[in-house]
């Protein structure tokens, strides 16, 4: 058995129940359940349809997003997530590239890397010589002015932990912004690089082993085996190259506002939706959310 989800953008919902009525018509499927008026429906289909990336397709100009997954498992009791452009708005290391006067070289790389096109290790090394002799006082600054939670991550964890979810936050940034991020959101642990300081000012480098791709997978791995679960209860949710391999092998990996290159080899793919899309595919009603 399957589900299909449809959701959109809660800040402007127009999910049109005549849309979803058609498309559950045209699978056959079970009756459509709304878990948020004009903004998330799903409703039970026997198989996976053969067209649902065409009508994926066509649904995504319509400002709507949908997802056909597996119905058992649904609720899962891990949440992995990156930081940079999931859990928040920005992207840490270009907002300190903006104080360094370096911001649109950074931006730059991070965009390219963010795509796949870079080596991660390499192009964040590349990055972080730009920002030696930075004053270490930026951060927090940084932190205060610029960094904005992600519409719904407070909802997300808050309705995860009430139900016994565990939270790690993940990051190929660094433990500066993630242990803040991390108690402001709610997350149970968090894991970044560290960014190496003399004398109150950055030296252009980071504590190695460097966090990146193989990490993330790593800290899944390590996540579920100590808390005895398995990699299917896990829901994982990121944007860029340096998350597939997380997303891959979560039970639930989610792309969400991500990069296309990156999208493309994910099944969930949200991108009108906010964070919030995690709890609908679980299968909560907006009813159910805490926070």
């Amino acid at each position: 058995m399957y589900i299909a989800t449809l959701l959109t953008d809660p800040a402007a919902p127009t999910l049109d129940p005549a849309l979803v009525e058609s498309l559950r018509n045209a699978w056959g499927g079970g009756a459509v359940q709304w878990l948020a008026p004009d903004e998330a429906a799903e409703f039970a289909l026997p198989d996976m349809p053969g067209n649902r990336w065409d009508v994926w397709a066509d649904l995504q100009g319509m400002g709507a997003d949908l997802v056909v997954h597996p119905a058992a498992n649904r609720r899962k009791k891990i949440l992995l997530a990156d930081m940079d452009s999931t859990m928040i708005r920005q992207e840490c290391i270009d907002e300190l590239a903006e104080e360094a006067g370096v911001g649109d070289r950074v931006r730059e790389i991070t965009a390219r890397a963010m795509r796949g096109e870079l080596d991660f290790d390499g192009s964040l090394l590349e990055r972080v010589a730009l920002l030696r002799g930075l004053d270490e006082s930026v951060i927090p600054h940084v932190i205060e002015t610029r960094i904005e939670p992600m519409p719904g991550a407070q909802t997300l964890l808050a309705t995860m932990r009430a139900n016994g979810g565990y939270s790690a936050l993940v990051s190929g940034g660094f433990t500066a912004f993630t242990d803040r991020v991390a108690s402001m959101l709610g997350f149970d642990e968090n894991h970044a690089n560290d960014l190496l300081v003399e004398n109150g000012k950055l030296t252009g480098d980071v504590r190695r082993p460097i966090l990146g791709r193989e990490a993330k997978v790593s800290a899944l791995e390590r996540i579920s085996t100590r808390l005895g679960v398995t990699e299917d209860d896990v829901l994982a949710v990121g944007d860029g190259a340096n998350d597939l391999g997380m997303l891959h092998r979560a039970g639930m990996g989610v792309a969400l506002h991500a990069k296309p290159a990156v999208a493309a080899t994910c099944d969930i793919r949200i991108n009108h939706g906010d964070l919030t899309a995690l709890l609908y595919l679980q299968g909560y009603s907006r009813s159910e959310f805490a926070g």
